[in-house]
């Protein structure tokens, strides 16, 4: 298919918390494959998407979507009910990703290290009691813990909590943004991420991106921020853990069954050891985005890549 015949629709904002971010990411995906010369259209998801697309069905849709919005499956299984190609993981490989705690389980028993964690809807501390579900994390889960919601991303309701009492405060953050939350024992060390695409061939590892944020906490600010965290690609750190890093990407990211793009973020700690944090099926896409930085440390196109997922993405539909 040349670049003349390729149609591709773009889709970016929605109603998660994360629109704005994804709007931006949007935005950098459609001007590089327009740079390419391909046929772009930018659209934001509404009630008139699904009757436009199947009215009118483009070669590929290329989603652009962060948060719930295009990451936890819906909109991936109606275009498969669609029968719409479109560039990511499948329907049920991003519900196991888009809910932390799924992943952390499949991820740990392929092999990968992951924090000691617990699982706590909102639900378990009115039926047994707030007082004592603290005191039992504290006794269990020595601090500093972080404190997430089970699902979501660019790390938003995320606490980092180096007092216990600080801790209910915490749980309340984090249930603002959904209805389970995830307290995992924070593992000191350097947080990178691990950037996987594959056009065909199979997944491939991109060169690992270290992420210094200068508050000390990779937070929502410091991820879209420009200036507010130093990024060095390849990551600074020994070419043995580099391999080791990549090899657990690679791993969570088949142990989930993910497809075409994802990323993978990482603590190494001083021993060298990788811990699996989370996946996401659609990394952030923006001219602060990890996932854009590491493709062209490896020396490649940003429009050459979003275009040969798409062109992947039409080939798997066939």
């Amino acid at each position: 298919m040349s670049d003349q015949q390729l149609r591709i629709v773009v889709l970016s904002g929605g109603i998660s918390h994360e629109r704005d971010v994804s709007l931006r990411s949007g935005r950098r995906v459609a001007d590089s494959l327009a740079e390419h010369g391909v046929k772009v259209e930018l659209r934001d998801p509404d009630a008139r998407l699904l009757a436009a697309l199947r009215a009118d069905r483009p070669d590929v849709i290329w989603p652009a979507l962060h948060g719930a919005s295009g990451e936890d499956g819906a909109l991936r299984g109606l275009l498969e009910f669609l029968g719409i190609p479109f560039v990511g993981s499948h329907a049920d490989a991003a519900r196991l990703a888009w809910d932390k705690p799924i992943a952390k389980i499949i991820v740990g028993r392929a092999g990968v290290a992951t924090p000691r964690s617990i699982t706590l809807p909102r639900d378990a501390f009115r039926e047994l009691g707030a007082d004592a579900v603290f005191e039992a994390i504290a006794d269990e889960l020595p601090v500093p813990l972080v404190v997430k919601p089970a699902q979501g991303g660019s790390a938003q309701g995320v606490t980092i909590v180096e007092d216990r009492a600080n801790l209910p405060r915490a749980m309340v953050d984090a249930y603002t943004y959904g209805d389970v939350a995830l307290v995992e024992q924070q593992i000191t060390g350097t947080e990178i991420a691990v950037g996987i695409i594959d056009t065909g061939d199979g997944p491939v590892a991109l060169p690992a991106v270290e992420i210094e944020p200068l508050s000390g906490v990779y937070s929502f600010e410091a991820r879209y921020n420009a200036g507010e965290t130093r990024f060095y690609v390849p990551a600074r750190i020994a070419p043995e853990v580099a391999d080791a890093a990549a090899q657990a990407a690679l791993t969570a990211h088949r142990a989930l069954g993910l497809r075409h793009l994802s990323r993978v973020d990482l603590i190494v700690d001083g021993a060298g050891t990788p811990w699996f944090l989370e996946a996401n099926v659609l990394p952030g896409l923006t001219e602060t985005s990890l996932l854009p930085q590491a493709l062209e440390a490896a020396g490649h196109d940003l429009g050459w890549v979003y275009q040969a997922l798409a062109e992947a993405a039409i080939r798997d539909n066939a």
